[in-house]
């Protein structure tokens, strides 16, 4: 399946782009990589998520699995369903590999991200696993284009990198103490 058309943005996905960058922010409080996202069914926010790597000890923890469990459990427990068939889910930046698969596989319709991801894109930067046709199942995926919302994906994360790379890296969230890199 082709990507949607980009940009003009409707107020529906500013809306629920906001919510999955307030997720973003929190992954930041937290001192995670800025990544959020939101599930919606019906204009019904079902699942929410950011990063948890680090705080997890969890590499699988990404905003976007995080999401889909949420959303999961509850349509298990309203609907009985075990898929999320009707649902998009809106995310801060493109899906990697791994979140590409867990979406397809969990049947979302559709990917509105607030900035592609050049070095791991799973959505068209680098792979197009969403619309991978010898898969059972493909999904539609749209960046933004033309909102403020865009910029503010790129500027946490940018910043957050920023941070991270001025810092001696035994400074950094994951290591201890500076006897842990030698």
């Amino acid at each position: 399946m082709e990507k949607s058309p980009a940009g003009p943005e409707t107020g529906k996905d500013i809306f629920y782009m906001r919510e999955a960058i307030l997720e973003a922010k929190a992954a930041l409080e937290e001192g995670e990589i800025p990544v959020g996202a939101v599930i919606v069914r019906e204009g019904e926010i079902i699942g929410r998520g950011h990063n948890t790597t680090e705080q997890d000890g969890d590499p699988t923890a990404h905003a976007e699995i995080n999401a889909i469990r949420q959303a999961g459990r509850y349509l298990r427990e309203t609907l009985s369903w075990r898929r999320l068939t009707g649902c998009e889910i809106y995310v801060t930046m493109e899906p990697c590999s791994m979140c590409a698969g867990a979406l397809v596989w969990a049947r979302l319709e559709s990917v509105c991200a607030g900035v592609p991801d050049p070095k791991a894109g799973g959505c068209g930067s680098v792979l197009n696993i969403i619309a991978e046709e010898r898969l059972n199942h493909q999904g539609q995926y749209r960046a933004l284009e033309e909102c403020p919302e865009k910029d503010t994906c790129r500027d946490m994360l940018q910043d957050f990198f920023r941070e991270l790379r001025s810092k001696p890296k035994w400074q950094n969230r994951h290591i201890k103490s500076e006897e842990d890199i030698k």
